[in-house]
C-alpha cells in the first residue's frame, strides 16, 4: 500500500475557493470575451472592417464605407472584458463615403473581446 498524505482542512477549504471563484468569474463573463476580435452584425448599407490595431492589441477599430442612398452614422463598440466596455467616435457618412471609428480598452483590462459595429 502506497502512503498518502493528508491534506489539511485550510489547504482543502482554499482549493475549493479557489475553483469556485474560478467558475464564476467565467460565468459572469460575457459569451465573447474569450474569443478573438469578431466582427458583429453590421448596420444595413454599411459594409465594414473590423479589427485590432496591428502595434497595440487593446485599439479596435472599425473601417466602413457607406453603400447605401442615405447619410448614415455609426461607431465601433469593444467589449472589453475585464475593463469597461467603450465606444469610440461617432462618424456620419454620406452615400459612397468611407470613414473609421476607434477605441481603445483600459490597460487593467483582459484586452478586446469583441469588435461591434452600432449605428
Amino acid at each position: 500500500m502506497t502512503p498518502t498524505r493528508a491534506r489539511t482542512p485550510r489547504a482543502t477549504a482554499t482549493r475549493f475557493a479557489a475553483a469556485a471563484f474560478a467558475g464564476l468569474t467565467l460565468l459572469s463573463l460575457p459569451a465573447g470575451a474569450t474569443a478573438a476580435a469578431a466582427g458583429a452584425a453590421t448596420p444595413p448599407g454599411l459594409s465594414c472592417h473590423t479589427g485590432k490595431h496591428h502595434n497595440d492589441p487593446y485599439t479596435g477599430f472599425a473601417l466602413c464605407k457607406n453603400n447605401g442612398r442615405a447619410t448614415q452614422t455609426f461607431w465601433v463598440h469593444l467589449v472589453c472584458g475585464w475593463a469597461p466596455d467603450v465606444d469610440g467616435n461617432r462618424v456620419t457618412l454620406r452615400p459612397g463615403q468611407s470613414g473609421q471609428s476607434t477605441a481603445h480598452c483600459g490597460a487593467l483590462g483582459t484586452g478586446i473581446g469583441k469588435i461591434e459595429v452600432r449605428p
